[in-house]
């Protein structure tokens, strides 16, 4: 036998509109300016990146988006920032492979759990990186360079933005793709890294295409091959690592923005199809490609598989280079 209870009209009418006001908040989002927070200086590929997404983003969302750079301890600030900011959606995070699933295995003691703490919302990009040699280095491809420094073990050093970042990691894959005895010497930044493969203090260096093509293009720099499975439209005459004959070779970093933990689905949903929106534009896309980055739209489920699925990927990269941090 079935029973109905009834409730009392006012509690009908305050549930009434409690949902009603919930509903409205979702549909209302944004009201106020999104702050965009960046973990690293200006003037970097995260902010270039941020930027040419930021205005079409704004005349998506319907409001102002201000880039708020919080740099230190490769990303962590601005991470820490963001996972202790309001899960309104007013807040979000622009990282990068480094940030999201190579740092929590190379810190020993991170504040952060990048699928616990954060909600992601967007992949936007895939950006392979170049192997680089000194200019004056006798080689011209990468099998060259192989046979090279074969000839010359531990007589090679390779330069990186600093121990456990990417330009780190895809060196030390590709020693072990080849079985090359190379020496690593870590700088403060990519800058001073360039500084020196130009001048021939390292003869060898993996890093990301926006930089690495435009030196290639004025001769500072040889680029030997890329990363990713297929060419880059910024080094065309380039071929690839498994071009040059390294079969599975294939790493490439990747951008995307979270949000902190406990972002309502509504507001996730919205913010993941705003950028869906802005990744459609072909002038975005086309403009991307110029810069180095691959465009790779991923909404908010998706986007969170792909993390746990790289993050052990990166871990077993950062245990073989022997990598920690504190």
């Amino acid at each position: 036998m079935n029973r109905f209870f009834a409730l009392p009209r006012k509690t009908l009418t305050l549930l009434a509109f409690t949902a009603l006001a919930t509903s409205t908040a979702f549909a209302a989002f944004p009201e106020k300016p999104i702050r965009i927070v960046i973990g690293f200086p200006a003037g970097g590929p995260l902010d270039q990146h941020a930027r040419l997404l930021t205005e079409r983003l704004q005349a998506v969302l319907g409001q102002p988006i201000v880039i708020d750079y919080k740099s230190g301890a490769g990303g962590t600030v601005g991470a820490q920032d963001v996972m202790k900011a309001a899960p309104d959606g007013y807040t979000l995070m622009l990282a990068n492979t480094g940030v999201m699933v190579i740092n929590p295995a190379l810190y020993s003691k991170l504040p952060y759990a990048t699928l616990k703490d954060f909600t992601p919302i967007a992949r936007t990009a895939m950006q392979p990186l170049a192997l680089l040699v000194n200019p004056k280095l006798p080689v011209n491809n990468l099998q060259e360079f192989v046979a090279y420094a074969k000839a010359r073990p531990g007589q090679v050093n390779y330069g990186s933005a600093g121990n456990g970042g990417i330009s780190h990691l895809v060196p030390e894959m590709f020693k072990n793709a080849t079985g090359l005895f190379m020496v690593h010497i870590p700088y403060r930044g990519s800058a001073p890294a360039f500084t020196d493969l130009m001048a021939g203090q390292v003869q060898f260096m993996g890093e990301s295409i926006p930089q690495a093509a435009s030196y290639h293009k004025q001769g500072k720099v040889r680029a030997l091959a890329v990363t990713s499975k297929e060419r880059n439209p910024a080094l065309p005459d380039i071929p690839t690592v498994i071009e040059s004959g390294i079969k599975g070779f294939e790493v490439v970093g990747f951008y995307g923005f979270l949000a902190p933990a406990g972002l309502p689905k509504d507001v996730t949903a919205k913010l993941s199809d705003a950028f869906k929106q802005v990744m459609n534009n072909p002038d975005i896309r086309n403009r991307m490609v110029t810069q180095g980055a691959d465009p790779a739209f991923m909404g908010s489920e998706e986007f969170t598989q792909f993390l746990a699925s790289e993050m052990p990927r990166w871990a077993a990269a950062v245990k073989a280079s022997g990598a920690k941090l504190d």
